[in-house]
């Protein structure tokens, strides 16, 4: 454990509940979350390296005293126990963290192989996301969505940002939910009662603050088309030319909006999925060009590059990456999704260690 590191992060610490218990940083709400999102993340380390400096401070002690009372004696074998498991502890909170565990994020889930089953399995899918951010307290907002004509989804885009008080932002959580999704199941549209297979593809991105790591978006590189709102089949839900269709000519990358009430709403909210798309795009490009070996999100709605299947007649989840299995699946579509995130999770943590240890 660096020592340096552990007084710069105390030093941090402390200055951040200073900063927090200054009233007028509150007048900006804006910065406070992220200050107070900051101090959540500082917290459990301080607390942690707190409580192992206490627990030698104490063993040092029970062994002074050890030899005039046997009772200190074994204390000290106690005390002397727990350290090895601070001391881990203590070392897994400080292994390098994602840059964008912070962040909020913009979901998109696509419907692929499987026609309408499809749409209807990317309508669950969405329904599963909004309903695991409602257990957590989580702010979702659907950005942009084509329904398909029985009432499922084509494509769709959703934002989820999390509470200030969070120690983590929804991309820690989320981050690992990108890829193909399989379904196998009886579709409503089978009339003979067979099991059909069909995927749709989920793309999470973190959130970019304003113009932070992308930069500016020259006009130039920007073609932005305006149309009416469309619901269901396409028809016509706005008699003005609310909705906003952003491409970006170098890149190719296309995203729109259309749910928010004028064209200048549904441009800034546009312009916000944009600059999330970029950011991932150079970062993926970034990892490719260094051979990073960190998992890549699936693009492609392939049912041979699943990362996770949704059994019906099973009642099975199975999660491919880390084999996950449970049978639970009504519960995990109803957004009871913590224990396939907290399998993802434990396997990336223990990679990481594994490699800070390497």
């Amino acid at each position: 454990m660096d020592a340096g590191t552990l007084s710069q992060l105390r030093a941090e610490h402390a200055e951040l509940e200073s900063e927090l218990a200054d009233p007028s940083v509150h007048a900006d709400q804006d910065r406070a979350r992220k200050l107070g999102r900051r101090y959540a993340q500082l917290s459990p380390v301080i607390k942690a390296h707190r409580e192992l400096e206490a627990t030698r401070s104490d063993l040092e002690a029970a062994r002074e005293l050890a030899g005039e009372d046997a009772a200190f004696a074994a204390e000290a074998e106690e005390l002397a126990a727990r350290i090895p498991g601070l001391e881990t502890k203590l070392t897994e909170l400080l292994l390098p963290r994602d840059p964008h565990d912070g962040a909020d994020v913009l979901l998109e889930v696509k419907s692929g192989e499987g026609g309408e089953e499809s749409a209807l399995f990317a309508g669950d899918l969405l329904r599963m996301y909004l309903r695991y951010a409602e257990r957590h307290g989580w702010k979702a907002e659907v950005l942009d969505g084509t329904e398909s004509d029985l009432g499922g989804y084509k494509d769709v885009t959703v934002a989820i940002k999390s509470k200030a008080s969070d120690p983590e932002g929804v991309w820690a959580r989320l981050k690992f939910e990108g890829g193909v999704h399989r379904v196998q199941r009886v579709p409503v549209t089978e009339s003979q009662g067979r099991i059909h297979t069909s995927a749709a593809g989920v793309l999470v991105v973190p959130e970019v603050e304003d113009t932070e790591d992308v930069g500016e978006i020259p006009d130039k590189d920007l073609r932005i088309d305006v149309y009416r709102s469309s619901g269901k089949g396409g028809q016509s839900v706005n008699t003005t030319d609310s909705a906003v269709r952003i491409t970006h000519l170098p890149t190719g990358i296309v995203v729109s909006c259309q749910n928010e009430r004028s064209q200048l709403q549904n441009k800034a909210r546009a312009m916000m999925v944009l600059r999330a798309r970029l950011l991932a795009a150079a970062e993926e490009e970034a990892a490719r060009q260094a051979s990073d070996a960190r998992r890549s999100q699936i693009r492609t709605v392939d049912r041979s590059e699943r990362v996770r299947t949704y059994n019906f007649p099973e009642n099975r989840i199975s999660d491919h990456r880390v084999g996950y299995k449970a049978h639970n699946l009504e519960a995990v579509l109803d957004g009871e999704l913590d224990g396939v995130l907290d399998a993802l999770a434990e396997a990336d943590r223990a990679e990481r260690l594994a490699n800070s240890a390497g």
